[in-house]
Parts: C-alpha cells; sequence; structure tokens
C-alpha cells in the first residue's frame, strides 16, 4: 500500500523544475551549463517597489491580512483593470493569492467536481493538467501546432464541448509558445462561449504587458462572457517579482466567495509586505517598467535569427512572453550518439547532456514535437547556447 494518497499519485513533477535542478547539479559538479528552463525575468524588482516593501516593515505591516488582501490593494486591482483592460469589478470580487498558480488552484478547486472536464488547449503551461488532476477532473486537449501559432480556433472549441465540461483554462499570452489570441479571435471564442453559461473561463493573463506588437485582450471585455470569466494574473512577470508571490483574481461575485472560503483553510492572506509593495507597482504608469519588455524584445529578435540557423529546427516568431517553441519532430525517432529520441523530453535530455544547455521538452506541455527555451538569460548566454545546440546538431545531418 502506497504511504501517500491516490491523488498525489496522480501528479507528475515539474518537468521545468526536473531540468533546472538537473542543470542546476550539473554546475555545482563543474560542469558549464546555459540555463534556458526557469519562466522568470533576470532583472530586479524596480526600485520604487522594493522602497514600498522597506516602508511596510518600517510601518509594521507584520500582521495577518484579510483572506483576500489589503483592501487598498483589491482597490489598486480594480482600478488597474479599468485602466489597462476596460473591466469593472468591485474589490470583493478580487481575491489575492500567493501567486497566480494559486489563484487558478483556488478557482479550479471551486468548481471542479470527480469527473469534471475542463479543456486546455495544447500547448498549455506544465500545471494546468496537474491542477486538474488534483481536484479530480479530467483534461480534455485541444491540439494545435507551429503552423497555426499554436493557437485553438473557435470551432476546435465548440467540438470540445461536452456535458460534463466545467471550465475552459488557457493563457494569452501563451506559456510556452509566446502567442497571443487578437481581438478578433477572442470574440469568436466568446460567442461560442455565450452558449455554455455554465462553462467557466479561466483567463490567465500573467504575460500582459510582455506584448511584443499588438494590445492584450481580455476575453473578459466581450460583455457576452464577463460573468461566466476568471481573469488571472499577478506581479510576477511584468514586475520581476516572481519570489514575492502576489497574483489576483477577478472573478464572478459568486466564484470570487468560493475562492475566499477556500483559500481561507489553506494558506489565508498573501505575505503583507509584498501585497503593500504591490500597490505600488500596480499604481505606477506600466511604461515605467517598458525597459524590461524592450530588453526582451531584443533578445527576441536575436534568438529568432539564431534559432532559424539550426538544422532540423522549424520556428515560428513569438509576439509576447520570453519563450520560443520550436518544432524538433525532425529528430523524433532517430538515435544520435547512441541516444534514441522517441520524444521532445530525450531531445531535451539530449541537448542538456551533450551540448550543456538546459531547457523544457515540451511532453509536460502537451506537444512532443517541441522544445521551450527561455530567452529571460543574458544575450552574451543567448548567442553561446545557440551556437552550441547549432554545432551538435549539424554533426547528425
Amino acid at each position: 500500500m502506497s504511504r501517500v494518497s491516490d491523488r498525489l499519485n496522480r501528479l507528475s513533477y515539474s518537468q521545468t523544475f526536473v531540468m533546472s535542478n538537473k542543470a542546476r547539479d550539473m554546475k555545482a559538479a563543474g560542469i558549464d551549463v546555459i540555463s534556458l528552463t526557469l519562466g522568470e525575468p533576470d532583472f530586479d524588482v524596480p526600485d520604487n517597489i522594493k522602497k514600498a516593501a522597506f516602508d511596510a516593515i518600517n510601518e509594521n505591516y507584520s500582521h495577518y491580512s484579510p483572506v483576500p488582501g489589503f483592501l487598498e490593494l483589491r482597490k489598486a486591482i480594480v482600478n488597474k483593470l479599468k485602466r489597462d483592460n476596460n473591466l469593472e469589478y468591485k474589490p470583493t470580487q478580487i481575491c489575492v493569492a500567493n501567486g497566480a498558480k494559486q489563484n487558478i488552484f483556488n478557482v479550479l478547486a471551486a468548481l471542479v467536481n470527480e469527473g469534471d472536464e475542463v479543456i486546455l488547449p495544447a500547448p498549455y503551461w506544465v500545471s494546468y493538467d496537474e491542477m486538474v488532476k488534483i481536484n479530480g477532473g479530467v483534461s480534455v486537449f485541444i491540439e494545435t501546432n507551429i503552423d497555426t501559432e499554436f493557437k485553438m480556433t473557435a470551432e476546435q472549441l465548440e467540438a470540445a464541448i461536452t456535458p460534463k465540461t466545467k471550465a475552459v483554462l488557457y493563457s494569452s499570452p501563451c506559456n510556452p509558445s509566446g502567442s497571443y489570441y487578437t481581438r478578433e479571435e477572442l470574440e469568436k471564442i466568446a460567442n461560442v462561449m455565450a452558449k455554455y453559461p455554465d462553462v467557466v473561463i479561466i483567463s490567465d493573463e500573467i504575460y500582459e504587458f510582455i506584448n511584443y506588437d499588438g494590445e492584450h485582450v481580455s476575453i473578459a471585455e466581450f460583455p457576452q462572457v464577463f460573468n461566466q470569466t476568471a481573469v488571472i494574473n499577478g506581479m510576477s512577470k511584468a514586475f520581476a517579482m516572481t519570489g514575492w508571490r502576489i497574483g489576483y483574481s477577478a472573478c464572478p461575485q459568486w466564484l470570487a466567495d468560493a475562492c475566499d472560503k477556500l483559500q481561507g483553510q489553506v494558506t489565508s492572506g498573501a505575505n503583507t509586505v509584498a501585497q503593500r509593495a504591490s500597490i505600488v507597482g500596480l499604481e505606477t504608469d506600466p511604461k515605467d517598467y517598458y525597459y524590461m519588455v524592450e530588453s526582451f524584445e531584443k533578445r527576441r529578435n536575436l534568438v529568432y535569427e539564431l534559432l532559424k540557423e539550426v538544422p532540423g529546427f522549424k520556428v515560428n516568431l513569438p509576439k509576447a512572453a520570453f519563450y520560443f517553441f520550436p518544432d524538433i519532430s525532425y529528430y523524433l525517432g532517430k538515435t544520435m550518439d547512441g541516444v534514441e529520441i522517441k520524444d521532445s523530453d530525450d531531445f531535451a535530455m539530449f541537448l542538456l547532456e551533450k551540448a550543456h544547455v538546459a531547457s523544457v521538452g515540451g511532453v509536460s506541455f502537451g506537444d512532443k514535437n517541441c522544445i521551450r527555451f527561455s530567452y529571460a538569460a543574458s544575450e552574451a548566454e543567448l548567442r553561446e547556447a545557440m551556437r552550441r545546440i547549432k554545432e551538435l546538431l549539424e554533426k547528425f545531418q
């Protein structure tokens, strides 16, 4: 008999952390590994946010906050959603949690019963499917590919809906593909979802501000689905605050109340100092932090040109976030240096062991044909990583 629960045994380890830990171990052993695994900005937290954290400490914000977050922070989130997304919420509809990841989990746990279906367009963030599993749900996958920028169509979505469908969960901009849905695409999806008002849309918008060539659109902007949409966002990506663990959800009141109830029995309120600092970040003009986006765009353009030169790779130009998700199916089924490449996880491990470049295979993202590189690294590291990969793979042409 297993000593841990069946629920836990259903879960997989995060492949992102598996590969980053493997790279870390190799570095500790003296191997020169370049890690392009974690989805984490390589910038420091902006000074005005850091100052606000020190002020909060000095003002003794060291006690419990309300479960869904300080009222001042929830008001700042309401104002941000109005300013940037033209969305109208009340503070009671906002729940602040320990990162956007907890917000997604809260919503799923509040919604999903045993056997309920949650639609996931693939590729998807590695934790989505695992969160559905741990809550007893069943993931229904919509397949996409690089030729369609890894985006589902409204027709695919409608074909996937059944009487068991409880929610649709997706990210735009997307981790791992770097794609985002346009206003026209989301309107078509909204028109489909409006036919199924009991199905909740979970819209993960954590990469909202890292968008290079178009406006960010939230599906909640479409009135026909506003009351069935949970918007997820947070401080990690645009504000380089990954370790501060502040995320938030904006939901219909009944769902916000459910998330508040759940969180009150799990973690209670998020870190109080980080909450106070987040108020300052959200109230600052987003343009003040755009220097990070400009740097990411420069690196994106650099890596795109370098990846196009890698033999066997099929690559598109991502329009948001800080990832590439090239198709490496050319190498699947091959044996290289005695290593059989069955899927992209095998290929990622091959690159790590032979080229000393750490990436994340696409299997846990729902696509065995692709591999994810984060370009949240220095230009020197990116140039050297692409050089190593190209030099290795040229041997097998």
